[in-house]
């Protein structure tokens, strides 16, 4: 299938001013997303974790604290949240990710967050509904790698069909995994129609050989399950133990994911670090219809410790 220029990485193609146009977060867009997460901040389940929160937040502005916060002391409510993030700059993230924290907010100040158990896929275990192969094999879509991350993260970051407009993905963290991206870290998968437009996707980080998948999103039926199966047949081929998905969702479940404890995957991710990773631009090996006939076949090992 053949690309139009358009189609070329963002980052590569694009003066220094492109990503702050690209990235640029409206004073409506802002407000809507501080009214929405508010709200969701406030929804049964959540709200009784506000008063840590801000008991965490005032004693950082009367004593910040710079260094990365100790994942294994995050707080059982809001589950999981570990300190406040000062710093995003490309060593910080990278190192972050190297010790099982991420960034998360809806609003206010961006938070490190640790969770109790984390939603990890082992290859051997995925599972590809037989609706999903059928419409893989029918030659709609094609997948690639690396080619737009710009245009990705700011689809994540976007409107989804049927929900609130509930997005922690800011120019602020759009710049900070664009520059990961930059220095080969960061990586997307893109999912074209048969017209050539970008019809889903999603990115995330490599850790060794270990990968965490931070967002996706589908323009149309079932395209990010489409680039994400790819993605994952890859990342079994190129040797990776696991696939990150942070917190568990239906959707993650269905395809095979499960939960581990923390100390479980903080022992998985220290030998992952250990290892050589992929850094660099990444390119498909192998067409979608391919991956459809995919077997996932044991290779996942056991951590030492």
């Amino acid at each position: 299938m053949a690309f139009h220029a358009d189609h070329l990485s963002l980052s590569q193609s694009a003066g220094p001013g492109r990503r702050d146009t690209l990235f640029h977060e409206s004073l409506r867009d802002k407000a809507e997303r501080w009214a929405l997460g508010l709200a969701w901040a406030m929804m049964p389940g959540r709200v009784s974790g506000l008063p840590h929160l801000a008991k965490l937040y005032f004693s950082d502005l009367l004593a910040p604290d710079y260094a990365l916060p100790d994942p294994e002391r995050a707080l059982a409510n809001p589950p999981g949240l570990a300190g406040i993030v000062h710093d995003l700059s490309l060593p910080t993230l990278l190192e972050a990710h190297r010790r099982g924290l991420y960034p998360f907010a809806h609003v206010g100040p961006i938070k490190w967050w640790s969770p109790a158990t984390r939603s990890l896929l082992f290859f051997d275990e995925l599972h590809i509904a037989k609706r999903l192969r059928r419409q893989m094999r029918q030659g709609q879509y094609t997948v690639t790698f690396d080619r737009d991350f710009d245009g990705v993260i700011k689809a994540c970051a976007g409107q989804r069909t049927g929900r609130w407009h509930v997005t922690w993905i800011t120019p602020r963290i759009m710049h900070a995994y664009a520059e990961a991206f930059d220095a080969g870290h960061a990586h997307s998968f893109e999912v074209w129609n048969d017209k050539g437009e970008l019809a889903g996707g999603g990115y995330g980080v490599a850790v060794g050989n270990s990968f965490v998948t931070e967002s996706q999103f589908s323009r149309e039926p079932n395209t990010s399950k489409i680039g994400f199966t790819v993605l994952n047949w890859h990342l079994a081929k190129w040797g990776f133990v696991f696939n990150d998905g942070k917190l568990l969702t239906p959707t993650t479940r269905d395809m095979g994911f499960r939960e581990v404890p923390r100390w479980d995957f903080m022992a998985r991710l220290r030998q992952a670090d250990r290892q050589s990773g992929r850094v660099g631009r990444w390119q498909t090996e192998a067409d979608v219809a391919t991956v459809a006939d995919w077997q996932p076949q044991a290779r996942t090992e056991k951590p030492k410790v």
